[in-house]
């Protein structure tokens, strides 16, 4: 018999008795270049980052990130994915501040930094539509 990685499962083939060995059929889909090492993929249980929920990395999956290259696993389940595909807005900390130019309270969307102006929405409206003043150094070139 021969040595190799189907010698316990040669058969005969039948026919006019050349004496040639072939693998039982049906042959692998998955057959591994010589000399690279077989990757077998089973289905992985992971933790989705966004809402905690665990979801099954399977094994179909792992196979399409094993041949686009990717190096990372999968971060977000399914509905979480399909939410920010929606765009679904996120949730921004609204701040308490004063206005820069007129001084009523209003609120942002962000935190402001020190030494930047923070203005209400109707005098960052106001700004936007006045011309933008063209520094001197860059008027003369």
């Amino acid at each position: 018999m021969r040595s190799g990685p189907f010698s316990e499962q040669m058969e005969r083939e039948q026919g006019a008795g050349t004496g040639k060995l072939h693998p039982p059929w049906p042959i692998s889909v998955y057959f591994p270049f010589p000399g690279k090492p077989v990757m077998e993929f089973t289905d992985r249980v992971l933790k989705c980052t966004d809402c905690g929920a665990e979801f099954i990395f399977t094994a179909g999956e792992q196979v399409f990130f094993h041949d686009k290259q990717f190096k990372n696993d999968p971060k977000h389940c399914k509905q979480c994915k399909a939410k920010r595909a929606r765009g679904s807005l996120r949730v921004r900390p609204e701040t308490r501040t004063t206005c820069s130019e007129c001084g009523t309270e209003t609120t942002v969307p962000f935190r402001p930094t020190q030494g930047r102006p923070v203005l209400c929405r109707s005098c960052y409206q106001r700004q936007q539509t006045r011309p933008q003043m063209v520094p001197p150094s860059v008027a003369q070139d």
